[in-house]
């Protein structure tokens, strides 16, 4: 969109670079005596220099390397302090010396590293899949008056009923197996990425798509100079909202009627009150849905770099 911008007004882009110095105050030093006749007891650099100084800062301040670790680190912190002062009974919740021990013995056996696999798996096709399904719809829906009056209305009742909600319907006309766990999955990231996008689209100054018809673009370029960089921003917030979607999703098909993954793990976990290997599985869940939400949080960083944000 700054393409089309520059190309609008290179005019006012020259006036402004060869406009001579007209300010007031010049014209006034330039009188009887000429540009002699200045004052030069006026310190208006210093002025200027005090000014900003006292300036108060409303913004959130400087952004800290892997800051957002001090968070989950002092949640570990108090949970250890809690559990070494024996505040926390280890038959409710086990400590974090107890989890660290259960998670090492599932490393050695190869249960956990099956497990995650699996699980992975699972959230990663029904990401997929509910991103381009997402996407998909919100370009035919935000660039079409007539896919809008067909899909928006429908999608819009699709996101009033929890894709949870749909796991009877769902297990009557696919069964119980994986097709089943993926497609819940790719539906609770569908709906996030299709709400965001769509917003985005819509939500693009008209005064660009008057511009980029003024400058006769094609149906091509007008989606690659002006629909690409005005839906990115809503591309991202639906690709986080999808993210952490997939995990709660996975989390509940793997609890029903599964017989592999890390919501499986846990479900036998509770049967037989080991806390402790619940508790590595959240942890596992946690570590998984924090680092891709910060992978994609990265991602985005790059390929918005030329915006100006609190974010930094």
């Amino acid at each position: 969109m700054t393409e089309l911008l520059s190309k609008a007004h290179p005019a006012q882009r020259e006036a402004g670079t060869a406009a001579p110095n007209s300010s007031p105050d010049a014209h006034q030093a330039q009188g009887p005596q000429g540009p002699a006749a200045v004052s030069p007891t006026v310190p208006a650099a210093p002025a200027v220099s005090v000014a900003r100084s006292n300036r108060r800062r409303l913004g959130p301040g400087r952004s800290l390397p892997f800051g957002r670790l001090i968070g989950p680190v002092l949640v570990v912190a108090v949970w250890w302090g809690a559990s070494a002062v024996g505040y926390l009974d280890p038959r409710i919740l086990s400590g974090p010396g107890a989890v660290v021990s259960t998670a090492t013995d599932l490393i050695q056996s190869g249960r956990l590293q099956d497990n995650v696999l699996i699980s992975l798996q699972r959230a990663g096709l029904g990401l997929f899949f509910g991103v381009a399904a997402g996407v998909l719809l919100a370009v035919a829906a935000g660039l079409s008056r007539t896919g809008e009056y067909l899909l928006d209305g429908p999608l819009q009742i699709k996101r009033a009923i929890p894709s949870l909600a749909m796991l009877p319907l769902l297990i009557l006309w696919l069964g119980i197996g994986e097709q089943m766990k993926v497609t819940v999955i790719a539906l609770g990231v569908a709906v996030n990425m299709y709400i965001n996008t769509y917003h985005s689209l819509t939500g693009i100054d008209s005064r660009y798509v008057e511009l980029a018809e003024g400058l006769d673009l094609s149906r091509r370029q007008f989606i690659r100079k002006v629909v690409v960089p005005g839906s990115l921003p809503g591309f991202f917030v639906g690709l986080r909202l999808g993210v952490t979607a997939s995990w709660l999703g996975l989390i509940v098909v793997e609890q029903i009627n599964a017989t592999s993954g890390i919501g499986y793990m846990m479900f036998q976990a509770q049967q037989y009150a080991q806390s402790d290997v619940i508790i590595v599985g959240l942890v596992a869940y946690g570590i998984f849905g924090f680092a891709s939400d910060a992978a994609v949080r990265a991602i985005e960083r790059r390929a918005l770099s030329w915006r100006r944000t609190l974010a930094g």
